[in-house]
C-alpha cells in the first residue's frame, strides 16, 4: 500500500511540476519555469539544435518567446511512469502565440508529441530531458521565432 501511495504522490508531483512550469511560460516567469529543469537538462525541439544546460535552455526559449504579447502552452494527454528516483512521461503540445492582440487571424499555433525524462532531487522532481516534435502548425510565425536558428 505504501508503495502505491508513493507512486500516486510522485505522479501527482510530476504533473504539478509541468503545469506550474508551463503556466509560468504563459506569464513569462522565466525564473519559475527554469527552476523546473535540472542543471544538466537537455531540450530537443524540432527546428532547433539540441540545447544543453538549464541556463542555455532558458536563454533560447526566453529569446524565442519574448516577442509574443501572449501565449498559451497546453499539455494534453499527459502520462508519466515512475521507477524509483527516475520517471518518464509523454504528452502532446498545443502552443498558441499571439503576434497582434485583438486580431482573430493573428495567432500562430503548433502541436506535436512531448517525451520527458525526470529525476528526483531530494524532495522535488526536475525535468532532465524534453523532446518536442512539431507535427503541425497553423497560421504564420511572422516573428520567425520557431524556425531553424
Amino acid at each position: 500500500m505504501e508503495r502505491r501511495v508513493r507512486a500516486l504522490e510522485d505522479r501527482d508531483a510530476l504533473r504539478a511540476l509541468m503545469i506550474r512550469g508551463w503556466r509560468a511560460l504563459d506569464h513569462k516567469d522565466w525564473q519559475t519555469w527554469s527552476a523546473c529543469w535540472a542543471e544538466d537538462a537537455v531540450l530537443e525541439f524540432g527546428p532547433w539544435e539540441q540545447i544543453r544546460g538549464r541556463e542555455a535552455i532558458r536563454a533560447k526559449v526566453e529569446d524565442a518567446e519574448a516577442p509574443y504579447t501572449s501565449m498559451q502552452h497546453h499539455i494534453l494527454n499527459m502520462h508519466v511512469d515512475v521507477a524509483g528516483d527516475r520517471a518518464t512521461g509523454i504528452g502532446y503540445m498545443w502552443f498558441i502565440a499571439v503576434t497582434a492582440p485583438g486580431r482573430t487571424s493573428a495567432p500562430y499555433s503548433m502541436g506535436g508529441p512531448y517525451d520527458w525524462e525526470f529525476r528526483r532531487d531530494g524532495d522535488n522532481w526536475l525535468l532532465v530531458r524534453q523532446r518536442i516534435r512539431v507535427w503541425w502548425t497553423e497560421g504564420e510565425d511572422t516573428l520567425r521565432a520557431f524556425g531553424p536558428q
